[in-house]
C-alpha cells in the first residue's frame, strides 16, 4: 500500500471524490478516509464517552455506518463534518442507551440541552524523562478535568481547543448554532480554570511536605554530627 502522504496527493482525493470512490466499494480509498480523520473523530468520542475503548468502540460503529451511509454525503459540509456528525449520533446512541440501562434519564442532549486516548507529542530530543514524566501527569490531570466537565462543555471545548476546529465547523458537526457553540466553549473554559485553580490551592499547602520520615532523618543526622563532634 502507498504512504499517506502519497495517497493524499492524488488529484482525485477531495472530498467529492473519495465519497464516491468510497460509494464504489473502494476499500483503500475508505482506509483513506479513516486515516485522514481518526485523530478528531477518536478525539470526539473520548469526549462524549468519557472512556477510551468505548471510544474505539463508537467509533469503529460509525465509520461502519458511514461506509454503508456514504451515499447521503452530499457535500454541503465538509466529509470531516459530516463525518464528526456520525460519530456524535453513535456517541448519543450509546448514551441514551447506557442510560435507559441505568434507569436514568440522560441529563445531556446534543441537540436540545447543553480531551488519547490520544498519544503523547512527540518530545524534542533535549526532553528529559522527568520532563516527559512531567508532561504525562500534566495531560492526564488535563485529561481528568475535561472528564469532569458536563459533556455538552466538554465536547465543544475538544472541538475547538484541541482540534482547533473553527465556530462554525464546531457548530455544523453538532448541529446546534454558532452561539451556543461560544457559550458552551466559554463555560467550559471557566470551569476547567476554576477547577484547576482548586486543586493548585490544595497543592500549594503541600509544597516541600516535611513528612515525619523526613523530620526523623534530618533529626538523626544532627544529632550524630553533634555525637561525632562531642
Amino acid at each position: 500500500m502507498k504512504p499517506l502522504q502519497a495517497e493524499t496527493l492524488r488529484p482525485d482525493n477531495d472530498d467529492a471524490s473519495l465519497a464516491a470512490r468510497v460509494l464504489a466499494g473502494d476499500t483503500a480509498a475508505f482506509e483513506l478516509v479513516m486515516r485522514l480523520h481518526n485523530r478528531r473523530l477518536y478525539r470526539v468520542a473520548r469526549a462524549m464517552l468519557r472512556n477510551a475503548a468505548d471510544a474505539e468502540d463508537a467509533l469503529q460503529d460509525a465509520y461502519l455506518s458511514a461506509f454503508q451511509a456514504m451515499g447521503n454525503f452530499r457535500g454541503e459540509a465538509s466529509l470531516a463534518t459530516w463525518l464528526s456528525r456520525v460519530v456524535v449520533n453513535q456517541c448519543l446512541g450509546r448514551l441514551r442507551r447506557q442510560a435507559r440501562r441505568d434507569n436514568i434519564v440522560p441529563i445531556v442532549s446534543m441537540g436540545a440541552a447543553e480531551e488519547q486516548e490520544q498519544a503523547a507529542m512527540p518530545s524534542e530530543d533535549t526532553e528529559t524523562p522527568d520532563q516527559a514524566l512531567v508532561r504525562a501527569e500534566l495531560r492526564a490531570v488535563l485529561e481528568r478535568k475535561l472528564d469532569e466537565l458536563p459533556e455538552a462543555f466538554r465536547t465543544v471545548f475538544v472541538m475547538r481547543c484541541v482540534e482547533e476546529l473553527s465556530v462554525e465547523e464546531t457548530a455544523q458537526s453538532l448541529n446546534i448554532p454558532e452561539a451556543t457553540v461560544r457559550s458552551r466553549h466559554f463555560r467550559a473554559r471557566s470551569m476547567l480554570r476554576e477547577s484547576l485553580a482548586q486543586d493548585i490551592d490544595v497543592a500549594e499547602r503541600d509544597v516541600f511536605s516535611f513528612d515525619g520520615e523526613r523530620c526523623d532523618r534530618i533529626v538523626a543526622r544532627v544529632l550524630q554530627r553533634l555525637r561525632d563532634e562531642g
